[in-house]
């Protein structure tokens, strides 16, 4: 953090330059910014770019892959430039004293983050960064884009509206010859095709925010790393200094200036803290909310269950019995059915037996009768013969 306070020093006293420097500056070369921060290989047409060496218009800066560069500009705005890709600054115009002028930069492909500075500030339609597949209007924000092929997206970052470091609220105005959406809204996204008009504004999804992030791994991880930052510290100290020396400013007034900015730099980050406490606050406030809720949901449906259970068990219960009775009801039923059935069957037996006795002497006395009328008619016959 200390090396980011040093850059914005750098940048604070870039834009206290007199008219005469920037004067002896147009003459060969017309200086935009210097290079806060470096990972990995970032080159120009002519040179490959280190920690505080300066940036000059129409310069091609070519990012390599898992590399990445942050430039401070004059007029306090900061382009991070992501992994595989190549920015160009095609205008820069600041007047130190009135803070107008206009930025134009283009992004061929990759990655860029603005931050917006002072001119953005004075005039918010001041700053536009050019795309394959149209423009980008910064309205004094942060905001970032990546080119890919045959597409642009682009993601509004903030600050939103009614915030407490009392700035400007952001909004990017996406637009081409087909249509324009305007990004008003922290963490909405639109994209942009060839040949077609950007899409509507929506929010941004946890995945898409990853690739946003991812392009600006490398350099997250160069600030971080504990080995070059007293030496870089060092020398972007002395470079200013020497700077600030050329001027004709005295040892007394940079050392002024180095605590003004460092005071400023400290109050803002000071407001930062605070409001990410608020924030953090609040989301405990919610998630402590939404924790009661849920246990109150939870006891609610644990005595729903236990009612339901004892319910079900009622229920069951009472079928149980029922289905007990009837089947009691039902075995006495057969009882008696089975009783009834065999009384009667005991009953038709005797009845069956007795008829069958009474039949039988009928049938012999017949018989009996037959064979004494046989008898008497041989007899009557045998009678007449001998006669």
């Amino acid at each position: 953090m200390k090396k980011i306070l040093t850059i914005i020093l750098a940048l604070l006293f870039f834009g206290s330059f007199s008219a005469k420097s920037n004067e002896e500056l147009t003459i060969e070369k017309q200086l935009v910014g210097i290079v806060g921060a470096i990972s990995g290989t970032v080159k120009t047409e002519t040179r490959e770019l280190k920690t505080g060496d300066k940036i000059y218009l129409n310069e091609t800066i070519v990012a390599g892959a898992g590399s990445g560069t942050q430039i401070l500009l004059l007029d306090q705005s900061t382009f991070t430039i992501g992994e595989d890709s190549e920015v160009v600054m095609d205008t820069f115009i600041f007047d130190p004293a009135t803070n107008d002028g206009k930025i134009v930069a283009s992004v061929k492909q990759g990655s860029l983050k603005v931050i917006s500075g002072l001119i953005s500030k004075k005039n918010p339609d001041s700053l536009t960064v050019e795309v394959p597949e149209g423009t980008l209007g910064s309205r004094g924000t942060e905001f970032q884009t990546i080119v890919s092929s045959g597409r642009t997206d682009t993601l509004l970052i903030g600050p939103g509206k009614n915030n407490t470091l009392g700035m400007r609220p952001g909004a990017v105005l996406v637009g081409n010859n087909f249509g324009s959406t305007l990004l008003d809204n922290p963490y909405s996204i639109t994209s942009m095709s060839k040949g077609k008009a950007p899409g509507q504004a929506r929010k941004i999804t946890k995945n898409q925010l990853k690739k946003f992030n991812k392009k600006m791994k490398s350099l997250r991880v160069a600030k971080l790393s504990p080995d070059s930052t007293k030496a870089e510290r060092k020398a972007i100290k002395k470079e200013l200094k020497k700077e600030l020396k050329a001027l004709g400013f005295e040892k007394e007034e940079i050392k002024s200036i180095i605590k003004q900015n460092i005071k400023k730099d400290k109050k803002k980050k000071v407001a930062i803290k605070t409001e990410r406490a608020e924030k953090k606050k609040k989301a405990k406030k919610k998630k402590k909310a939404k924790a009661e809720k849920k246990k109150g949901k939870k006891k609610k449906a644990v005595k729903k269950k236990g009612s339901k259970k004892k319910k079900a068990v009622k229920k069951k219960a009472s079928k149980k019995k029922k289905a007990v009775k009837k089947k009691a009801t039902k075995k006495k039923k057969v009882v008696k059915k089975k009783a009834a059935k065999k009384k009667k069957v005991v009953k038709k037996k005797p009845k069956k037996k007795k008829k069958v006795v009474k039949k039988k002497p009928k049938k012999k006395k017949k018989i009996q009768k037959k064979k004494r009328t046989a008898k008497k008619k041989a007899k009557k016959k045998k009678r007449k013969k001998k006669k």
